[in-house]
């Protein structure tokens, strides 16, 4: 049985015990079964389930990254929806990328689609690099840029 597996039975464990099935307590339930599993790991699992301890903190990681992007993005599209002069430079890039596992690549493509004002055109056959359209690409260079500091590197470190 895999760490994941185990954390959410113990979720769903603490709130048999509390007697109540809600966001909160199945959140505290996880957390509680994550600390619980991670001071157990050694008894539980083999070392190569022990990555469940990395992996999940960083996809928590780039899901608050994500948000924070979503919410930037939507209000920048917002802002030059209603300006009397937008200020719009779309361009399409192309951005290359250290990904070579295809969910990777999936999930790096489908988050910078997600984000407004950015669409993923398509990813190379050699998957050396994704074609980029943004509507805010002055400088495409700093556009790649920021991607891959951003996007990229939380994408890699889920899956290192």
């Amino acid at each position: 049985m895999t760490f994941l597996a185990m954390n959410i039975l113990l979720a769903i464990g603490w709130c048999a015990l509390w007697g109540s099935f809600t966001l909160i307590d199945l959140l505290g339930g996880f957390v509680f079964g994550f600390a619980g599993l991670w001071f157990a790991r050694r008894l539980v699992g083999r070392d190569e389930d022990q990555r469940y301890f990395r992996a999940l903190p960083q996809a928590i990681v780039l899901l608050v990254y994500f948000l924070k992007e979503l919410v930037k993005s939507c209000l920048l599209v917002a802002r030059d929806c209603i300006a009397r002069r937008p200020q719009l430079h779309p361009a399409i890039v192309r951005m290359p990328i250290d990904h070579k596992s295809d969910l990777e690549i999936f999930l790096l493509a489908n988050l910078i689609t997600l984000t407004p004002g950015t669409l993923t055109l398509d990813v190379a056959p050699d998957k050396s690099f994704l074609v980029i359209h943004s509507i805010y690409a002055a400088d495409p260079d700093a556009l790649v840029a920021d991607l891959k500091s951003g996007m990229e590197h939380r994408v890699r470190e889920v899956f290192r």
